[in-house]
């Protein structure tokens, strides 16, 4: 089954090779550094920060941050909200079916191996490959047990095609930190390489449990409405 999603997940999509790139291999790991890029997102349950990938994501950051700048997201509700998986918004209907990106038009998914689906990611909703609009998800999720995550640990020695058509490992796809870090945090793995991470909470983590705990109807909108107020867009 990982096999399948990992094969499908690396075929026409944009992938980035990002060894290259300055900061920590593994930032998303790590606490914000001076100037990281931070987005400062004030809901009605109080704030929630948030550091930014633009090095691995930038079309999905730039795409954030200006309708961030813009006022877009100002006044939007969390639409759908499960607990122990994820909190969702970016829908000027409130509903799920609407957003555009700052483009007009979708735009490519944009995967790097250094950043994954871990609790408090900030990933990119869509609905398929390369749909991606305004709207986007928090993980919420507590907990991915060792024995879960042991078909990533055989995953290792697996060879993939990466974008390029060069060779990588299972290991390199699913590092031992970011399996560790699912096991001790938790996330949602099977949404790696479909959901594009761009960012990553380093504050308000109880803020967004606190959502995702709430009331919901039948289609996991929240009873009573919890808006965004304001997103700043600034450096820690």
């Amino acid at each position: 089954m990982l096999k399948k999603l990992i094969s499908l997940a690396l075929t026409g999509v944009m992938l980035l090779a990002t060894a290259g790139c300055s900061g920590s291999k593994y930032a998303q790991l790590s606490k914000p550094k001076k100037d990281d890029p931070i987005a400062i997102m004030e809901t009605s349950m109080g704030t929630i920060k948030i550091r930014l990938f633009p090095e691995y994501a930038p079309k999905a950051v730039e795409n954030f941050t200006t309708h961030a700048q813009n006022g877009y997201y100002d006044g939007l509700i969390f639409h759908r909200v499960i607990q122990d998986f994820m909190i969702q918004s970016g829908d000027p209907n409130g509903i799920g079916n609407g957003g555009e990106s700052i483009w007009g038009t979708p735009f490519e998914d944009e995967f790097a191996m250094e950043l994954h689906n871990i609790r408090g990611a900030l990933s990119m909703a869509n609905s398929g490959e390369n749909t991606n609009g305004s709207q986007f998800f928090i993980v919420q999720n507590t907990g991915q047990s060792s024995e879960t995550m042991q078909e990533y640990r055989d995953f290792a020695d697996t060879e993939v095609t990466w974008f390029d058509g060069s060779k990588v490992f299972g290991r390199d796809v699913y590092p031992k930190e970011f399996i560790d870090a699912y096991v001790k945090q938790g996330g949602t793995p099977w949404l790696d390489y479909v959901h594009t991470v761009f960012g990553q909470v380093y504050e308000g983590m109880d803020i967004v449990d606190a959502i995702a705990g709430a009331q919901t109807d039948t289609n996991n909108k929240p009873a009573v409405d919890i808006t965004i107020t304001k997103i700043t867009i600034a450096t820690y």
